[in-house]
């Protein structure tokens, strides 16, 4: 088990965002994070990477913060910095790799090894996000937190980012992902977690969940 969380519950001020929420996210999985929008799950995400403390209930995380990797609704790319030396950043911030072999390999796996010492500043959305993905993959997290990664992303650049998650999954990681496309993305999925007025509705395989229960 990589993380577990324990009747977790958020408020913000007064305003009561997500209540009682329990799951498990194992190794080699990927659970889908669904329900309507303003649910909670970008607050529960959060939660899950140690970026907002719960209000109430326990989170029990077996891995090292170090060893996470969260791609938000804002990419963490630094935009006087050109592609390679973003990725070299985290990477020796990481204490990683970072010969130019790897990273212009890591660029080249999301279509932008030829815009490798260009300023990110200059990238479009699109371009940016591939390069945050970039950033997240290159790492190996055990533990990878997605808050809708494909916004921005083009037919193409969304099958790059199935075959990382599938990659991802592969080699042992587990994955959280919230999906603007869950219907779609169900057969890439293992496990649904569903939240519904503020609170768990559905939590199992996805081969059992039907979307339009919740969405």
């Amino acid at each position: 088990m990589l993380l577990k969380l324990d009747k977790v519950a958020k408020l913000y001020g007064n305003r009561l965002i997500i209540k009682d929420v329990s799951c498990t996210i194992e190794p080699a999985t990927v659970t889908l994070l669904a329900g309507p929008n303003g649910a909670g799950k970008s607050t529960l995400l959060k939660i899950m990477a140690g970026l907002s403390e719960p209000t109430a209930g326990k989170v029990e995380l077996n891995v090292e913060n170090d060893n996470i990797g969260y791609v938000g609704h804002q990419t963490f790319i630094y935009p006087d910095l050109s592609a390679i030396e973003n990725l070299s950043f985290w990477s020796s911030l990481h204490g990683k790799k970072t010969d130019e072999k790897t990273l212009l390999a890591a660029l080249d796996r999301v279509e932008l090894k030829r815009f490798a010492f260009e300023r990110a500043g200059c990238f479009s959305r699109g371009m940016a996000q591939r390069l945050n993905l970039a950033r997240v993959f290159l790492l190996q997290p055990s533990l990878i937190l997605l808050d809708e990664p494909g916004t921005g992303l083009d037919v193409r650049s969304m099958g790059i980012l199935h075959n990382e998650i599938a990659a991802a999954k592969k080699r042992g990681a587990g994955l959280v992902w919230i999906s603007h496309s869950v219907a779609s993305d169900l057969v890439r999925a293992d496990m649904v977690l569903a939240i519904r007025d503020k609170q768990v509705e559905y939590f199992g395989e996805a081969q059992d969940y039907t979307p339009e229960a919740v969405c």
